[in-house]
């Protein structure tokens, strides 16, 4: 056998991903927010690179014939920002509250200084996070000393908080309020069984007739299991959308949120100046001027990405902006993508960090994405998509009876004579569970309890 070598020749063809396509890419995911972060961060690095305070309208975005929807960009009047100022006061967050509380024991120095480890252990719910036995070793003190401690903690307002499971959380506050009877003691106990709804095995253990078992019931429900969840309760800052969708005299129409979208400002003069007093800074010059003109221009691009792709979502969507979620219509991403000209990853890419403000609500526009469900007769019918599947098993849920639920064979039976969509139980019971739903035996265990 010979070995030897030889060379050859061809040609292929190759996409090859430059850290600017990558930036690109990364760009058509980004919200306004997030993009006015990442333009800045560019400013600090690029000295010819601004974020300008407003943006200017994209380039054929400004007539209806450009896009399937008229669309332009607002005039910015209204400022998503000042909503943020009307938010109330929330108050001391529960370590605050806590630490003033136990303040007011006056506690000796040393258990003041036990008292921390307890605070630390605070769980959101206002229970305890750790055992008694990793307290004390942390301390390096008998566990004795630390249960001791932990009654006087108990003591504090809101009743509740420090407590190690819920039985002992509402006992401290059926306690607080005088109601801690040997029967009620004796309901605290067994709260597996009240989770089952045994109301007549409770009457038992409780020895209690139905009707007092009732009251008990009651009371109980009237306590707040996380007493804790009343503070830290500030709600999270609702990021702005950056579409708008308002109807107009000729259709709907979207919009770029102009007061959010940032703008790239590449500062011309500066780079000329730069360049004629100091001609050795021309290649510098030269090279930070091209990625600030780049980026300005994949700015721009996004933008005008972004607009296409959320009016052709409108325009298939008009019923649900019309009549609401049940008249969402299956649409998925390739159908987008082919009627904008654009690759069906370009769509998801832009779909997944972008808020859309409709006259139903404020929706991550990847949300109007969703999968066809065949109808019965399999021919003519119009196809649901399943978001309005799960709309409608919601709306079905929410009217039932209480005290007899619709199972998910009823659900699934209801939807096809209704609506002309064949499901499957199990299909049923897959979208209540994303909609956090429980069963049907469960709500109606639920409704014996409230009843009660």
């Amino acid at each position: 056998m010979q070995l030897f070598t030889s060379q050859s020749i061809g040609q292929r063809q190759s996409v090859v991903v430059t850290a600017q396509l990558q930036q690109a890419i990364q760009l058509l995911q980004m919200g306004n927010t997030d993009l006015a972060s990442f333009i800045e961060s560019q400013a600090e690095e690029n000295p010819f690179l601004d974020l300008g305070a407003r943006a200017a309208q994209p380039k054929g975005a400004s007539t209806a014939r450009d896009l399937t929807l008229p669309s332009q960009l607002r005039s910015g009047e209204d400022d998503w920002d000042k909503l943020g100022q009307l938010a109330a006061d929330p108050g001391p967050s529960l370590y605050a509250h806590a630490a003033a509380e136990v303040a007011r024991l006056g506690l000796s120095p040393r258990d003041s200084m036990m008292a921390e480890a307890f605070l630390d252990a605070l769980e959101p719910s206002g229970w305890l996070g750790q055992s008694l036995s990793a307290i004390a070793d942390r301390l390096m003190v008998d566990e004795s000393e630390v249960e001791a401690l932990l009654h006087r903690l108990q003591q504090v307002e809101p009743a509740g908080l420090f407590a190690r499971n819920l039985a002992e959380c509402l006992r401290l506050q059926a306690r607080d309020q005088g109601l801690l009877t040997p029967a009620f003691s004796a309901l605290l106990n067994n709260l597996p069984m009240l989770a089952q709804a045994d109301l007549r095995g409770l009457c038992r253990v409780c020895n209690v007739a139905m009707d007092d078992l009732k009251a008990m019931l009651r009371q109980l429900r009237s306590f707040n299991p996380k007493p804790g969840a009343t503070f830290d309760g500030a709600p999270m800052p609702q990021r702005a959308p950056d579409l708008l969708v308002t109807r107009g005299a000729d259709g709907w129409r979207v919009d770029l949120n102009r007061s959010t979208l940032p703008t790239v400002v590449v500062r011309e003069g500066e780079a000329r100046r730069l360049a004629l007093r100091r001609i050795e800074a021309n290649a510098y010059v030269s090279e930070r001027l091209s990625v600030a003109r780049w980026l300005s221009r994949a700015v721009e691009h996004r933008n005008q990405t972004t607009l296409k792709v959320g009016a052709e979502v409108v325009r298939r969507q008009t019923e649900f902006l019309e009549h609401g979620p049940s008249r969402l219509r299956p649409m998925v991403l390739r159908e987008v993508a082919e009627a904008i000209g654009v690759h069906e990853s370009t769509v998801s890419r832009v779909c997944s960090g972008i808020l859309i403000a409709t006259p139903q609500g404020t929706f991550p526009l990847k949300s109007f994405f969703s999968a066809a469900l065949a109808s019965r007769d399999g021919d003519g019918g119009e196809a649901g998509s399943a978001a309005a599947i799960r709309h409608r098993i919601q709306k079905l849920i929410a009217a039932e009876n209480p005290e007899e639920p619709l199972s998910d064979d009823i659900i699934a039976r209801i939807i096809g004579q209704e609506d002309g969509i064949q499901l499957a139980r199990r299909t049923v019971a897959k979208y209540r569970d994303q909609l956090r739903i429980a069963s049907s035996v469960d709500r109606r265990r639920r409704a014996l309890m409230t009843k009660a």
